[in-house]
């Protein structure tokens, strides 16, 4: 019996479009324990939003998952009906969306979007729904509750937007919030505000937390582990501190070598060169090689394997393979 809370195994979810098949995400491992938070970290386009679309569901139609496992608490997530999927998403599994304006229903109040979670996960009435709708608007530092439920999402600022996707999502207390890029757009001191609620929400409830972002300071804040993607694949993993500390993939200390250093003049930042590959032209290769300093021969012909570079971590380079070691 796992301890873990979600166990992804092995995870492809292609798009099949007129250019040819886009593996966005490509044979994806995770584990996520009870009451931690892990990080998925990467640049744009790196599979960090479609695997989280694929835990919840909502790949399809576009995109679809052709190999692999998700389980929560030991149930498939990939084998359930489209009802039962809709009677987990949202009390066991809730998702925080990058964009609130475009995820939230510009023609329904705000107090009827985060009244229907409760009335059809937890089958509250309808009064009793709108009176926890107000508490949560006043749980999640929204001042005016009564008239905020009333108004529509266009009449709210970015920030406040944010906390009403939180106020949803935490309303039937799931055990996993998926936030991806929750502070997004957001200025320093609202998105401060916006990570300190989401660490309050999960200490009170032993909520754990799959976090997507490319800010590695929102990593080093939140983070109990970390996943560092590229190109739809996982190429390191480790324990935050291990992992920021002693980085082992090229890409991964490419990641931190970028970021501003506090109380440190830099004539220019650092930025790892080259461009992320066309991901209709992926070969069978290290598909960092093109832009890595320590690229070999066979990073060009074979595609590394994720092994274990330290107790608790681990990485896809050839850097760590014996037969390279040993054979140079």
């Amino acid at each position: 019996m796992t301890d873990h809370l979600l166990d992804i195994e092995h995870l492809s979810t292609y798009f099949y479009t007129e250019e040819g098949t886009v593996k966005a995400v490509d044979d994806v491992t995770l584990h996520v324990r009870p009451g931690e938070t892990v990080c998925i970290v990467g640049e744009s386009g790196c599979g960090k939003s479609i695997t989280a679309m694929s835990i919840m569901g909502l790949q399809e139609p576009a995109g679809r998952v052709v190999n692999g496992r998700i389980s929560l608490e030991g149930t498939d997530m990939l084998t359930l009906s489209k009802n039962a999927k809709r009677a987990i998403r949202g009390k066991e599994i809730a998702m925080i969306f990058q964009e609130p304006m475009s995820s939230l229903n510009p023609v329904l109040t705000i107090g009827q979007q985060i009244m229907e979670p409760l009335m059809e996960h937890l089958k509250l009435g309808k009064k009793e729904a709108k009176r926890r709708a107000i508490k949560l608007i006043e749980q999640v530092g929204i001042s005016r509750a009564e008239q905020i439920a009333g108004s529509y999402p266009h009449e709210l600022s970015g920030g406040m937007l944010q906390r009403i996707m939180i106020a949803i999502a935490i309303s039937c207390k799931p055990k996993l919030l998926i936030a991806d890029e929750p502070t997004t757009a957001l200025d320093v001191t609202i998105q401060a505000q916006i990570l300190d609620m989401l660490r309050q929400f999960k200490a009170e409830s032993d909520m754990s937390i799959l976090l997507i972002t490319h800010d590695l300071g929102v990593v080093a804040e939140m983070a109990d582990y970390v996943v560092v993607m590229y190109c739809g694949k996982v190429v390191e993993q480790g324990e935050v501190c291990e992992l920021f500390e002693h980085p082992k993939h090229p890409y991964t200390q490419g990641l931190l070598k970028s970021k501003p250093i506090l109380n440190q003049r830099q004539e220019e930042l650092y930025s790892i060169p080259g461009q992320v590959p066309n991901p209709l032209e992926l070969t069978e290769s290290c598909y960092f090689h093109e832009r890595c300093q320590h690229c070999m021969d066979i990073c060009r012909v074979r595609e590394p394997k994720l092994k274990n570079v330290g107790e608790d971590q681990q990485a896809a380079c050839w850097l760590y393979e014996e037969e390279v070691l040993t054979h140079g």
